[in-house]
């Protein structure tokens, strides 16, 4: 039986049918996420959208450090309660655009997987609300879709593929140059945009390290890697 991807409360895609390969895949950007940061136990992580939660608890699972999964989905934020459960690891349902929400908590890291690009035309705002969340030398660490890959390119930009895709209106996938210029107005420092991830989700089993190791060698060619999956996003307060 064919898996659906996983659909907010308003039916929009926000994440890939569960598979090996999507797990896989979702362990190695957790694992991109931590060597950009410092690991110690009084430090804290915020992630946004964090959907059902599996980021989220590998990420504690994997630093023991403090994590704040947040997400707008009720029932996204539920399940995750229910399912990834870890001493370090707590979940609500919060908007980092409120930043009153959050009291006085700020946070040594802000991370998010796919995330950015659903702000495309309100990212000017979410960046400088990003940076008012982060401790002074904070960074923000992000997974989000290249533009310059011809299948995120056909389905972000054409109506029909927009909807078989269950896109949000005003999600767009967005470039390294668009988002580093972005970063630099809103005063970010230390900006490092790379193209990364040629491990498709759903593929067969047998074909996910061979596309792991062909992957990791298509990241290193200038040109070639314009066509990755996701551009990783590191930048510090």
């Amino acid at each position: 039986m064919h898996k659906k991807n996983k659909k907010d409360d308003r039916g929009y895609n926000q994440g890939w049918a569960d598979s090996y390969s999507t797990r896989v895949r979702a362990e190695r950007r957790c694992d991109a996420l931590i060597a950009r940061m410092l690991v110690e136990p009084n430090r804290n992580i915020l992630e946004i959208g964090c959907g059902t939660g599996d980021i989220a608890f590998m990420l504690a699972q994997k630093t023991n450090m403090q994590v704040l999964g947040t997400d707008l989905c009720v029932p996204f934020i539920e399940e995750a309660k229910k399912e990834f459960i870890h001493p370090t690891l707590r979940y609500d349902v919060l908007d980092f655009n409120k930043i009153d929400e959050f009291k006085e908590n700020r946070f040594d890291y802000i991370v998010g997987n796919g995330i950015l690009h659903h702000l495309y035309h309100h990212l000017d705002e979410a960046l400088v609300n990003l940076r008012l969340l982060l401790k002074p030398g904070g960074k923000i660490i992000f997974w989000e879709p290249n533009i310059y890959n011809p299948y995120i390119y056909l389905i972000f930009s054409y109506p029909s593929l927009r909807k078989k895709a269950s896109l949000e209106p005003d999600e767009m996938a967005f470039s390294k140059p668009f988002i580093e210029a972005k970063l630099k107005q809103a005063g970010f420092s230390e900006i490092q945009v790379s193209y990364r991830d040629f491990l498709l989700p759903g593929i067969p089993d047998w074909l996910i390290n061979p596309s792991v190791v062909i992957g990791n060698v298509l990241e290193k060619i200038p040109l070639v890697n314009k066509v990755s999956q996701s551009i990783f996003i590191t930048a510090a307060n």
